[in-house]
């Protein structure tokens, strides 16, 4: 089962504040996640609210935690995958959820698999409040049933995989993607398409596709080898291939639809994190080319540093109104 950004046999280079950034990072290991909670437990109990927008009738913070970092979606490689898998707990799980309210978010995207399902229903258990967008599974036009009980679990919304739907796109099977999207509607949630490729965007907003947001990658990460090949000119790079000239192409998309859009890889999952002024621009970047009812994706990792006091700290600061 793969989250949004990935894929069977994509190895990625890097992910935000991976520990094999430095040569003490394995060594450090072990005394990280004290570090860590000490950090959280110094923090203000409650940060306040964050800017919102519309997705249906559900408020929505403008920034929504991401579910790759807790279920071993490294873009980096297998062994910094199964260690984030190993450090994120069921218990670890729900503090970080438990966290992410106190810092105002409301929001938590992830993949349908029995994991984040049973880490929703313990986190709801001990009074969570926040609200699940659902991604489904790249296999879910052959197990078309998984839509109805994904929707048991009450997300707000449901988004067929992006790697689906582009797969689908390419087969010219346009519609067994309509239909998965009308399955989703007929459960009563709010139907979600998320893609890499800003194409598939654009054709859903040309043809009227019965769809209330979008989830847009700002790097077209699934692109066809072919592809590369005649953009790179000769050898392309093992693993996935973020390229610069990517966001100002999906931003222009984003900008151009009626529909809710949630942008993610805004820090190019983890490629783009050398200081804090760095993380800053790319948060900055973000707000200022997706439209005001719009909100981003990301994911954040607690084991090494408050993420999400950080980048909620962020967000409020950018979004603030002016003047």
């Amino acid at each position: 089962m793969v989250p949004e950004e990935s894929q069977p046999d994509c190895a990625a280079l890097c992910t935000r504040r991976s520990f094999l950034g430095s040569a003490v990072g394995l060594a450090t290991a072990t005394i990280l996640p004290e570090l860590c909670e000490n950090s959280q437990a110094a923090l203000p109990a409650d940060a306040g609210p964050l800017p919102t927008i519309k997705l249906g009738t559900h408020e929505v913070t403008r920034l929504i935690l991401g579910g790759n970092p807790i279920y071993g979606w490294s873009h980096f490689n297998q062994l910094f995958s199964q260690s984030q898998v190993a450090w994120h707990t069921p218990e670890r799980v729900v503090e970080l959820l438990q966290h992410a309210e106190a810092q105002g978010i409301n929001t938590w995207q992830n993949s349908y698999a029995d994991r984040s399902l049973a880490d929703l229903e313990r986190y709801r258990s001990a009074g969570g409040k926040m609200r699940w967008l659902c991604l489904g599974n790249p296999d879910w036009d052959q197990k078309q049933d998984l839509v109805k009980e994904a929707a048991k679990s009450h997300p707000i919304g449901i988004a067929p995989h992006g790697w689906l739907a582009e797969r689908l796109y390419r087969q010219n099977k346009l519609e067994v993607l309509t239909d998965l999207l009308k399955r989703i509607r007929d459960t009563g949630v709010l139907v979600g398409l998320s893609a890499h490729d800003p194409a598939l965007i654009e054709l859903a907003q040309a043809k009227g596709w019965d769809v209330d947001y979008y989830m847009c990658c700002l790097y077209y990460i699934s692109r066809p080898k072919e592809e590369l090949h005649k953009l790179l000119g000769g050898e392309v790079p093992l693993g996935e291939v973020y390229l610069e000239s990517d966001p100002p192409r999906m931003f222009q998309v984003i900008r151009s639809t009626r529909k809710p859009c949630l942008a993610y890889k805004v820090l190019a999952a983890g490629r783009r994190i050398a200081s804090p002024a760095e993380i800053r621009r790319c948060f900055e970047a973000a707000f200022q080319n997706i439209k005001p009812t719009d909100a981003v994706i990301v994911g954040m990792y607690q084991q090494w540093s408050d993420q999400l006091g950080q980048n909620s700290s962020i967000v409020r600061e950018i979004c603030q109104p002016k003047g």
